[in-house]
Protein backbone atom coordinates (compact mmCIF):
# COMPACT_ATOMS: atom_id res chain seq x y z
CA UNK A 1 0.00 0.00 0.00
CA UNK A 2 1.18 3.67 -0.82
CA UNK A 3 0.54 6.13 0.63
CA UNK A 4 0.00 9.19 -0.95
CA UNK A 5 0.93 11.94 0.93
CA UNK A 6 3.85 14.50 -0.18
CA UNK A 7 6.27 15.68 2.14
CA UNK A 8 5.62 19.23 3.09
CA UNK A 9 9.50 20.48 1.65
CA UNK A 10 10.38 17.81 -0.85
CA UNK A 11 14.36 16.44 -1.44
CA UNK A 12 14.08 18.46 -4.92
CA UNK A 13 14.99 21.23 -2.89
CA UNK A 14 17.87 18.89 -1.78
CA UNK A 15 19.20 18.53 -5.81
CA UNK A 16 19.15 22.33 -6.31
CA UNK A 17 21.60 22.50 -3.63
CA UNK A 18 23.70 19.59 -4.70
CA UNK A 19 23.96 21.39 -8.25
CA UNK A 20 24.97 24.81 -6.84
CA UNK A 21 21.50 26.55 -7.49
CA UNK A 22 20.47 26.97 -4.05
CA UNK A 23 22.04 27.07 -0.45
CA UNK A 24 21.04 27.06 3.24
CA UNK A 25 20.36 29.24 5.24
CA UNK A 26 23.28 29.76 7.99
CA UNK A 27 25.66 27.05 6.48
CA UNK A 28 28.69 27.65 5.37
CA UNK A 29 29.46 29.15 1.94
CA UNK A 30 31.97 28.63 -0.35
CA UNK A 31 33.61 25.41 -1.19
CA UNK A 32 32.88 21.71 0.72
CA UNK A 33 34.75 20.43 3.28
CA UNK A 34 38.10 20.61 3.75
CA UNK A 35 40.74 17.73 4.40
CA UNK A 36 41.81 20.28 6.93
CA UNK A 37 39.00 22.28 8.64
CA UNK A 38 39.63 25.40 10.32
CA UNK A 39 36.31 25.44 12.23
CA UNK A 40 33.39 23.29 11.95
CA UNK A 41 29.94 23.99 11.46
CA UNK A 42 26.96 22.01 13.90
CA UNK A 43 23.26 22.08 13.28
CA UNK A 44 19.93 22.02 14.85
CA UNK A 45 16.81 22.37 14.22
CA UNK A 46 14.85 25.03 16.71
CA UNK A 47 11.47 23.76 18.22
CA UNK A 48 9.23 25.94 19.96
CA UNK A 49 11.75 27.78 21.46
CA UNK A 50 15.12 28.67 19.28
CA UNK A 51 17.08 30.21 21.84
CA UNK A 52 16.46 27.90 24.64
CA UNK A 53 17.97 24.88 22.65
CA UNK A 54 20.58 26.81 21.08
CA UNK A 55 21.74 27.13 25.10
CA UNK A 56 20.93 23.26 25.78
CA UNK A 57 24.00 22.58 23.19
CA UNK A 58 26.44 24.93 24.38
CA UNK A 59 27.98 22.46 26.86
CA UNK A 60 28.46 19.98 23.31
CA UNK A 61 29.93 22.18 21.72
CA UNK A 62 32.56 23.44 24.01
CA UNK A 63 33.44 19.57 24.28
CA UNK A 64 33.73 18.98 20.58
CA UNK A 65 36.18 22.29 20.66
CA UNK A 66 38.04 20.83 23.42
CA UNK A 67 38.35 17.27 21.75
CA UNK A 68 39.20 18.29 18.27
CA UNK A 69 40.88 21.66 19.57
CA UNK A 70 38.87 23.15 16.28
CA UNK A 71 36.24 26.23 16.66
CA UNK A 72 32.70 25.17 16.26
CA UNK A 73 30.28 28.04 14.66
CA UNK A 74 26.61 26.25 15.95
CA UNK A 75 23.87 26.93 13.34
CA UNK A 76 20.38 26.97 13.59
CA UNK A 77 18.50 25.75 10.43
CA UNK A 78 14.63 26.47 9.95
CA UNK A 79 14.16 22.86 8.76
CA UNK A 80 15.11 19.88 8.66
CA UNK A 81 15.30 19.76 5.02
CA UNK A 82 17.74 22.76 5.24
CA UNK A 83 19.99 20.83 7.18
CA UNK A 84 20.03 17.83 4.75
CA UNK A 85 20.46 20.51 1.67
CA UNK A 86 23.23 21.43 3.37
CA UNK A 87 24.74 18.19 4.31
CA UNK A 88 24.58 17.49 0.70
CA UNK A 89 26.45 20.99 0.06
CA UNK A 90 28.76 19.72 2.42
CA UNK A 91 28.60 22.85 4.72
CA UNK A 92 27.30 21.45 7.72
CA UNK A 93 29.43 18.85 9.30
CA UNK A 94 28.21 18.10 12.51
CA UNK A 95 24.30 17.93 12.49
CA UNK A 96 20.94 16.69 15.21
CA UNK A 97 17.69 16.13 13.78
CA UNK A 98 15.09 13.29 14.19
CA UNK A 99 15.03 9.63 12.93
CA UNK A 100 13.75 9.92 9.76
CA UNK A 101 15.21 13.14 8.76
CA UNK A 102 18.47 10.81 8.81
CA UNK A 103 16.72 8.04 7.07
CA UNK A 104 16.37 11.02 4.41
CA UNK A 105 19.28 12.65 4.82
CA UNK A 106 21.31 9.25 4.49
CA UNK A 107 20.76 8.31 0.36
CA UNK A 108 21.87 12.21 -0.57
CA UNK A 109 24.18 13.23 1.75
CA UNK A 110 27.66 11.18 2.73
CA UNK A 111 27.21 11.11 6.23
CA UNK A 112 26.99 8.83 9.05
CA UNK A 113 25.59 8.50 12.48
CA UNK A 114 27.79 8.05 15.62
CA UNK A 115 25.70 9.01 18.49
CA UNK A 116 22.19 9.50 19.80
CA UNK A 117 21.26 10.74 22.88
CA UNK A 118 20.27 8.45 25.91
CA UNK A 119 17.80 9.96 28.33
CA UNK A 120 18.81 8.35 31.49
CA UNK A 121 21.75 6.17 32.78
CA UNK A 122 20.37 3.58 31.40
CA UNK A 123 21.23 2.26 27.52
CA UNK A 124 18.68 2.24 24.95
CA UNK A 125 17.00 4.66 26.75
CA UNK A 126 16.43 7.59 24.33
CA UNK A 127 14.14 5.22 22.49
CA UNK A 128 10.76 6.65 21.84
CA UNK A 129 7.10 4.99 20.65
CA UNK A 130 4.06 6.02 18.85
CA UNK A 131 1.16 5.98 20.90
CA UNK A 132 -2.87 6.14 19.96
CA UNK A 133 -4.79 7.36 22.68
CA UNK A 134 -8.92 8.45 23.00
CA UNK A 135 -10.67 10.19 25.73
CA UNK A 136 -11.34 8.24 28.89
CA UNK A 137 -14.51 6.70 28.49
CA UNK A 138 -14.17 6.17 24.42
CA UNK A 139 -16.01 3.72 22.85
CA UNK A 140 -12.49 2.40 21.19
CA UNK A 141 -10.52 0.57 22.90
CA UNK A 142 -8.23 -0.87 19.91
CA UNK A 143 -6.35 0.26 16.76
CA UNK A 144 -8.83 -2.01 15.08
CA UNK A 145 -11.86 -0.16 16.67
CA UNK A 146 -11.16 3.35 14.36
CA UNK A 147 -12.17 2.18 11.40
CA UNK A 148 -14.80 5.36 10.14
CA UNK A 149 -13.16 7.23 12.92
CA UNK A 150 -11.73 10.74 12.68
CA UNK A 151 -8.43 10.84 13.57
CA UNK A 152 -6.17 13.43 14.47
CA UNK A 153 -2.24 13.26 13.85
CA UNK A 154 0.67 15.45 14.08
CA UNK A 155 2.37 15.80 10.49
CA UNK A 156 2.56 13.48 7.18
CA UNK A 157 6.47 13.39 7.83
CA UNK A 158 6.63 12.76 11.24
CA UNK A 159 7.09 9.50 12.83
CA UNK A 160 5.71 9.21 15.60
CA UNK A 161 2.47 11.33 15.39
CA UNK A 162 1.87 10.00 11.54
CA UNK A 163 4.11 6.89 9.92
CA UNK A 164 4.55 4.85 12.45
CA UNK A 165 0.78 4.80 13.33
CA UNK A 166 0.45 4.32 9.93
CA UNK A 167 2.09 1.21 9.42
CA UNK A 168 0.04 0.12 12.65
CA UNK A 169 -3.41 0.82 11.00
CA UNK A 170 -2.14 -0.87 7.45
CA UNK A 171 -0.84 -4.35 9.92
CA UNK A 172 -4.58 -4.03 11.40
CA UNK A 173 -6.22 -4.19 8.13
CA UNK A 174 -7.08 -0.25 7.77
CA UNK A 175 -5.90 1.77 5.32
CA UNK A 176 -4.94 5.13 6.80
CA UNK A 177 -6.01 7.28 3.97
CA UNK A 178 -9.49 5.58 3.00
CA UNK A 179 -10.68 3.69 6.12
CA UNK A 180 -10.27 6.70 7.94
CA UNK A 181 -10.83 10.54 8.46
CA UNK A 182 -7.25 11.71 8.56
CA UNK A 183 -7.27 14.90 10.44
CA UNK A 184 -3.29 16.70 10.37
CA UNK A 185 -2.99 19.32 13.83
CA UNK A 186 0.75 20.04 13.28
CA UNK A 187 1.89 18.67 16.84
CA UNK A 188 2.27 16.42 19.30
CA UNK A 189 0.55 18.81 21.63
CA UNK A 190 -1.87 19.75 19.72
CA UNK A 191 -2.97 16.58 17.95
CA UNK A 192 -3.87 15.35 21.46
CA UNK A 193 -5.78 18.63 22.85
CA UNK A 194 -8.36 18.57 19.75
CA UNK A 195 -8.84 15.39 20.28
CA UNK A 196 -10.04 15.90 23.97
CA UNK A 197 -11.66 18.92 22.48
CA UNK A 198 -13.96 16.27 20.80
CA UNK A 199 -12.61 17.36 16.92
CA UNK A 200 -10.62 13.89 16.73
CA UNK A 201 -11.91 10.47 18.16
CA UNK A 202 -8.58 9.31 18.52
CA UNK A 203 -4.56 10.99 18.35
CA UNK A 204 -1.16 9.56 17.29
CA UNK A 205 1.67 11.51 19.45
CA UNK A 206 5.10 10.44 20.59
CA UNK A 207 5.17 8.63 23.85
CA UNK A 208 7.06 10.96 25.68
CA UNK A 209 4.14 13.91 25.54
CA UNK A 210 1.51 11.69 26.92
CA UNK A 211 4.12 10.42 29.52
CA UNK A 212 5.99 13.85 30.42
CA UNK A 213 5.97 17.02 28.60
CA UNK A 214 2.15 17.46 28.52
CA UNK A 215 1.49 15.74 32.05
CA UNK A 216 4.43 18.43 33.17
CA UNK A 217 2.70 21.27 31.62
CA UNK A 218 -0.76 20.55 32.92
CA UNK A 219 -2.36 19.52 29.64
CA UNK A 220 -3.43 16.30 31.03
CA UNK A 221 -3.52 14.50 33.60
CA UNK A 222 -3.41 10.94 34.71
CA UNK A 223 -7.05 9.22 33.78
CA UNK A 224 -7.63 11.64 30.77
CA UNK A 225 -6.60 9.47 28.17
CA UNK A 226 -6.72 5.88 27.46
CA UNK A 227 -3.95 4.20 25.22
CA UNK A 228 -5.32 2.09 22.44
CA UNK A 229 -2.18 1.14 20.93
CA UNK A 230 2.08 1.18 21.17
CA UNK A 231 4.47 1.15 18.23
CA UNK A 232 7.52 -0.88 18.64
CA UNK A 233 10.52 1.77 19.90
CA UNK A 234 11.92 3.95 17.32
CA UNK A 235 15.29 5.30 17.41
CA UNK A 236 15.34 9.04 19.21
CA UNK A 237 17.60 12.09 17.76
CA UNK A 238 21.06 11.03 15.85
CA UNK A 239 23.87 13.07 16.17
CA UNK A 240 25.66 13.07 12.31
CA UNK A 241 29.06 13.26 10.90
CA UNK A 242 29.76 14.32 7.48
CA UNK A 243 31.97 11.76 6.01
CA UNK A 244 33.94 14.47 4.27
CA UNK A 245 36.18 15.61 7.63
CA UNK A 246 39.40 14.11 8.21
CA UNK A 247 39.32 10.43 10.21
CA UNK A 248 41.34 12.08 12.66
CA UNK A 249 38.09 14.43 13.65
CA UNK A 250 34.84 12.34 13.40
CA UNK A 251 36.85 10.10 15.93
CA UNK A 252 37.37 13.23 18.00
CA UNK A 253 33.76 14.73 17.16
CA UNK A 254 32.49 11.17 18.41
CA UNK A 255 34.50 10.59 21.61
CA UNK A 256 33.38 14.42 22.56
CA UNK A 257 29.62 12.62 22.27
CA UNK A 258 30.16 9.45 23.98
CA UNK A 259 33.03 9.88 26.23
CA UNK A 260 31.22 12.52 28.72
CA UNK A 261 27.68 12.53 30.14
CA UNK A 262 25.64 14.97 31.71
CA UNK A 263 27.11 15.43 35.19
CA UNK A 264 30.95 14.28 33.86
CA UNK A 265 30.37 17.28 31.01
CA UNK A 266 29.64 19.83 34.33
CA UNK A 267 32.39 18.10 36.87
CA UNK A 268 34.82 19.29 33.54
CA UNK A 269 33.56 22.64 33.66
CA UNK A 270 31.91 23.08 30.48
CA UNK A 271 28.62 24.39 31.69
CA UNK A 272 30.36 26.92 34.52
CA UNK A 273 27.81 29.14 35.65
CA UNK A 274 24.43 27.07 33.97
CA UNK A 275 24.67 24.25 35.69
CA UNK A 276 21.21 21.71 36.86
CA UNK A 277 20.45 19.68 38.93
CA UNK A 278 20.34 16.26 37.83
CA UNK A 279 16.69 14.95 37.86
CA UNK A 280 15.41 12.33 39.63
CA UNK A 281 15.13 9.82 36.71
CA UNK A 282 18.85 9.15 36.76
CA UNK A 283 18.60 7.78 40.01
CA UNK A 284 20.30 7.68 43.57
CA UNK A 285 23.78 7.99 42.34
CA UNK A 286 22.96 11.06 40.85
CA UNK A 287 20.95 12.91 43.67
CA UNK A 288 22.34 15.66 44.20
CA UNK A 289 24.91 16.24 41.70
CA UNK A 290 25.31 18.76 38.87
CA UNK A 291 24.91 18.54 35.69
CA UNK A 292 24.78 20.13 32.20
CA UNK A 293 21.66 20.60 30.02
CA UNK A 294 23.17 17.79 27.43
CA UNK A 295 21.16 18.45 24.08
CA UNK A 296 17.84 19.37 23.14
CA UNK A 297 16.53 16.30 24.75
CA UNK A 298 18.16 17.08 28.19
CA UNK A 299 19.19 14.21 27.87
CA UNK A 300 21.61 12.03 30.57
CA UNK A 301 24.35 11.41 27.85
CA UNK A 302 24.91 10.18 23.86
CA UNK A 303 25.51 6.51 23.18
CA UNK A 304 27.23 5.29 20.16
CA UNK A 305 24.53 4.82 17.20
CA UNK A 306 24.86 2.96 13.96
CA UNK A 307 23.22 2.80 10.89
CA UNK A 308 21.70 -0.22 12.02
CA UNK A 309 19.44 1.44 14.77
CA UNK A 310 17.81 3.04 12.76
CA UNK A 311 15.75 -0.09 10.62
CA UNK A 312 12.75 0.77 12.49
CA UNK A 313 12.26 3.44 10.18
CA UNK A 314 13.02 1.76 7.22
CA UNK A 315 10.35 -1.29 8.38
CA UNK A 316 7.84 1.97 8.63
CA UNK A 317 8.35 2.91 5.16
CA UNK A 318 8.35 -0.91 3.69
CA UNK A 319 4.99 -1.40 5.12
CA UNK A 320 3.70 2.24 4.72
CA UNK A 321 5.71 2.94 0.95
CA UNK A 322 4.66 6.18 1.78
CA UNK A 323 5.92 8.99 -0.72
CA UNK A 324 7.82 10.71 2.30
CA UNK A 325 10.16 7.83 2.14
CA UNK A 326 10.59 8.22 -1.17
CA UNK A 327 13.86 9.85 -2.63
CA UNK A 328 11.85 11.82 -5.74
Amino acid sequence: MRLALSLTVSLAAVALVASGCAESPNARGGSSGSDDPSELVFAVVPTEDGEDLAKSFEPVVAAIEKKTGLDVSMETVSSNAGVIEAQVAERVDVAVYGAFSYYLAQDVADISPVAIDQLTPDPGSGTVNSYGVVKAGSDISSIEDLKGADVCFTDPASTTGYLAASAGLIEAGLDPEKDINPVFAGGHDTAVTQMLAGDCDAAFAASTFIDDILPAKGVIKEGDVTKIWTSDGLPGSPMVVGNWLPEDVRKDVTAAMTDYDAVSAAEDGLCEGAEREAPAPWGEEYAGKKACEWGGTGAFAFEPATDAVFDPIRKICDVTDADVCREE
